[in-house]
């Protein structure tokens, strides 16, 4: 099982998101899952990689050369693929991946979550997509979709596939669930 992990790589955050980053890290490597990053080693996405290596979790990497040439990589993941473009470092996460999780991160976090997400609904996966907003960041996200859907701006559907969720364990029981379906 690999995990994709969609987060912040602003050093500016509260040290609370990145810690919870590293223990979500620890979590997926302690079910014995791999996880897949966007590839960078700074904030939320270097701290959930060190997270599953600290228990033995195999992590893979992909990112932009882009990014790697102005020092942005995790040279520590067990693989790190080197892409040409964002569009190429999503696509590739997304056939890596068997499920999404998304912490609180910024536009490049919301992108990821939005295109996974409609990706899903147009059933060109059939991945769990997932939330963990212990923080309440995604308060306002959440109002927002359940706005759109009700003045009819979201199918019947498009709200369910969306799983909205508080804690680690929650969020991992969600894929747990969804693997044995």
């Amino acid at each position: 099982m690999r995990i994709a992990v969609y987060c912040s790589s602003s050093e500016q955050i509260d040290s609370r998101y990145n810690e919870q980053a590293f223990e979500l890290g620890v979590e997926i490597a302690g079910r014995g899952w791999d996880l897949v990053t966007g590839g960078g080693q700074f904030s939320s996405m270097g701290a959930v990689s060190k997270g599953a290596r600290s228990k033995g979790g195999h992590t893979i990497g992909v990112i932009p050369q882009r990014l790697v040439d102005i020092e942005y990589a995790d040279h520590g993941s067990d693989e790190l693929h080197i892409v040409d473009s964002m569009r190429t470092r999503k696509a590739m996460m997304e056939d890596l991946s068997d499920a999404f999780i998304a912490l609180p991160g910024g536009i490049g976090t919301l992108e990821e979550l939005f295109e996974i997400w409609v990706g899903r609904y147009l059933s060109f996966h059939d991945k769990p997509v997932i939330i963990l907003d212990s923080f309440g960041i995604y308060k306002p996200l959440k109002e927002l979709v359940s706005h759109l859907a009700q003045e009819k701006f979201l199918r019947p559907g498009q709200t369910d596939i969306l799983h909205w969720t508080t804690s680690i364990k929650e969020a991992l029981d969600v894929i747990d669930a969804h693997k044995n379906n």
